[in-house]
């Protein structure tokens, strides 16, 4: 990986500010992520895939204003130099499911690059324990759904696609929409609506989607526990390539916390076939485990596995193993030792197959 001059800055700047410097008014304030990994694969079944390895470096700075206790406007940028093995693996899912060079560039055939979110909240206090927020602009649906507390994000979590976000939701990134999201008490429903620029096909689509999630406590600790529709409009060529279909998805999403150390989840999702898709259904599921009971508080070992069943297309299964330890220098700074193995297995042809080891180095603020 080739490291540029500005995203060698950012590194020496960010890593020089100190606690505390993220509030910069009682209204203003910044944050984001700043992360670095390379990532080393070795591949088996695909003569054409190399044993290579690669790396990236992304940053996302962020900037909210809050001026009254119930208005919010948030901004987020998004900058990357290099993109990972993501363009030379030879698996179908992405190794590193970050924003890398690649993504940040002409996002969603807008002719928009590096603004990835550009959005005003309104909460409304609709009683005691019972709001309403209204938001709009440009959002990431993947803020207000599918979260999961043990594999939701890539810059401190898994690092691989199918332990990110759930893949049967193909939920859309950084493009012009509403929320609304209604809280009471243990209860969360959001609903989004967006208009988004273009998918894989060329082809400009609505997408829509609602969750409910219930928090649950109880004397072994916290989960939570949703259920998410999304849908979009007809835009999607089927598998003959001849018309447009609409794509539809049913997924569940649990994260329950078993005491002050073992955290576990699992993920089920469908999606419809009336349009050429990968894969039909998902279960991954896995375990955390918190460095409390090894006298590193801040630490953790994430342990994951995905089983994806094929779709229409080629691809008639893949399997995703994900083990990670990130050990946490300080309340900012973290390095991750990851190892993946990955398989994809095809209709009629052999599969490929591979181990995938990174290291990765993540800023937050």
């Amino acid at each position: 990986m080739q490291t540029k001059p500005w995203a060698l800055a950012c590194w020496l700047g960010l890593a020089a500010v100190p606690v505390g410097a993220a509030e910069i008014t009682d209204e203003l304030s910044i944050g984001g992520v700043l992360a670095a990994a390379v990532q080393c694969q070795r591949v088996s079944g695909n003569p054409n895939a190399p044993n290579t390895c690669r790396g990236a470096a992304p940053m996302q700075p962020e900037l909210t204003y809050r001026p009254t206790g119930q208005d919010e406007i948030f901004v987020k940028l998004g900058f990357a130099a290099g993109n990972a093995l993501n363009p030379v693996t030879p698996f179908a899912l992405l190794p590193w499911n970050a924003d890398l060079a690649s993504d940040v560039k002409d996002i969603n055939g807008r002719n928009r690059s590096y603004l990835l979110e550009a959005w005003y909240a309104h909460t409304f206090q609709l009683g005691t324990d019972n709001t309403l927020e209204v938001t709009g602009g440009i959002i990431d649906p993947a803020f207000y759904v599918d979260e999961n507390a043990y594999a939701n994000d890539e810059y401190t979590q898994f690092m691989n696609q199918a332990l990110v976000n759930a893949r049967s939701d193909f939920l859309p990134g950084y493009d012009w929409g509403g929320v609304l999201v209604w809280k009471y008490q243990d209860w969360t429903l959001s609903a989004i609506g967006m208009n988004v620029g273009e998918n894989d096909d060329g082809n400009n689509y609505n997408f829509y989607t609602a969750e409910a999630d219930y928090h649950l406590e109880t004397a072994l600790g916290e989960g939570n526990y949703r259920v998410l529709y999304s849908g979009t409009s007809r835009a999607y060529l089927d598998p003959a390539g001849k018309t447009l279909e609409r794509r539809a998805a049913l997924s569940l999403s649990f994260d329950q916390a078993l005491g002050e150390v073992v955290g576990v989840f699992l993920r089920l999702g469908w999606q419809s076939e009336d349009p050429a898709v990968d894969y039909r259904a998902l279960c991954s599921g896995g375990v955390d485990l918190k460095g409390l009971a090894w006298g590193r508080e801040r630490d953790n070992i994430g342990i994951g596995y995905a089983y994806l069943k094929g779709g229409n297309s080629d691809i008639a299964r893949s399997q995703v193993f994900e083990a990670y330890y990130r050990f946490a220098v300080d309340e900012h700074l973290a390095l991750t030792a990851d190892l993946q193995y990955q398989a994809d297995r095809y209709q009629g042809a052999d599969s490929a197959k591979g181990w995938i080891g990174g290291l990765r180095l993540t800023f937050e603020l």
